[in-house]
């Protein structure tokens, strides 16, 4: 069987959640004939992991670039319209029409089947990331041949919102922890504080950047007892204006310049290959975020966290918002400053909680969740 693995976006932080699966089909032999298609902006991150992981690796093509009127149309509207990403699937139909079954860890895909007219192209989603924000739990979540779930949590929300099918499905853990960890590099600071990291998410109906993310970063620049990482969601300026659907907002992106930041306790990276590797959420001692699934990835060694609530979203038992129970919410900077003014610590109690959530997000056995993976999808086709 022929087996697609797509990687088309705007930056590489997808890459980690399906690659990995794709390399474990190779290693399995000649049961299926496995071809990793990438655009341009992916490239980078298909290869590093590609090489860091070792071992055969598929065959790596290039997909055509989008049309001009596309790329056009994408500059136009600050990025917020993807019309090039669109354009890259429409482009390249004769090498997904080659295929039994396209794996993919986003929902444009969709589109082969509900505009190109790919009826026959199985589409497998890897999903990105364990998060709880509600468009992870959308109708185009349901709409999947095959769905490969990280845990009872994925599968719980997907099957409230009746878009589990039966036979469409598979628990298999997160293939992203089973990345290698990246090499021991120099000191991250020259000093020894404690080290926070700032995550805030691109979406601006839910990210904590729009309402205090400069006067975080201001107030860190003047602070004398933390180390800050600044190491936003890579897409939260790759696009000048950014568009929320669930619910429906706009915010205009300026990114903070590196220069106006130049303290050795600061360390600003927007989209470096450590910002997509869990390498700095391994570093840090405290996780500040808002609607970033990387929290989940962040206490599976369980740490204090705090949480950004600028807009003062009504969350409690709100079930996008279930990863706020695992820290401390604050709505202002003053409340941000006094959650700081003592070094946080972990409470037996939420030391235990943090532990249940993910659990309850993560399905990590002693297998790979990457083998589990791949045999989950050899499984549903062999039954096609």
């Amino acid at each position: 069987m022929r087996i697609g693995f797509l990687f088309n976006h705007h930056g590489g932080h997808q890459v980690a959640h399906a690659l990995p699966v794709a390399l474990e089909l190779q290693r399995k032999g000649p049961r299926a004939l496995v071809s990793i298609l990438v655009s341009e902006d992916c490239e980078p991150e298909v290869r590093r992991l590609a090489t860091a992981h070792g071992g055969p690796t598929p065959e790596i093509v290039r997909l055509r670039p989008p049309s001009a009127l596309a790329l056009a149309a994408n500059k136009a509207t600050g990025r917020a319209v993807p019309a090039d990403i669109v354009s890259t699937l429409h482009r390249n139909l004769d090498r997904f029409r080659a295929l039994d079954a396209l794996v993919v860890p986003e929902k444009t895909s969709l589109l082969l089947k509900s505009f190109f007219g790919l009826n026959t192209l199985k589409l497998v989603h890897t999903r990105h990331g364990a998060g709880d924000r509600a468009i992870g739990f959308d109708k185009a979540s349901g709409k999947f041949d095959l769905v490969l779930l990280s845990g009872e949590k994925i599968r719980d929300r997907l099957a409230q919102a009746e878009l589990l099918r039966e036979d469409g499905h598979a628990i298999v853990g997160y293939p992203k922890f089973d990345i290698p960890t990246r090499p021991a590099g120099p000191r991250l600071f020259a000093k020894d504080r404690p080290t926070v990291v700032y995550n805030p998410h691109p979406s601006p109906a839910l990210s904590s950047w729009y309402g205090m993310g400069p006067q975080l970063l201001d107030w860190f620049a003047k602070s004398e007892a933390y180390n800050l990482i600044f190491a936003p969601h890579v897409m939260l300026f790759k696009k000048r204006l950014t568009a929320s659907l669930s619910p429906f907002a706009l915010g205009w992106n300026y990114g903070p310049r590196p220069d106006h930041y130049e303290h050795d306790h600061m360390l600003i990276d927007t989209g470096s290959a450590a910002s997509l590797d869990m390498t700095y959420t391994d570093a840090a001692d405290i996780y500040i975020g808002d609607a970033s699934s990387q929290v989940y990835e962040f206490i599976r060694r369980p740490r204090p966290c705090i949480f950004l609530n600028p807009r003062r979203i009504a969350w409690a038992g709100n079930p996008d918002f279930a990863h706020w129970r695992a820290g401390t919410v604050v709505e202002t900077m003053d409340e941000l400053a006094a959650a700081l003014a003592e070094t946080p610590r972990l409470s037996a109690a939420m030391h235990e909680r943090q532990e249940d959530m993910f659990r309850y997000s993560f399905d990590l056995q002693d297998r790979p969740s990457s083998e589990r993976a791949a045999e989950a999808i050899l499984a549903y086709m062999a039954r096609q």
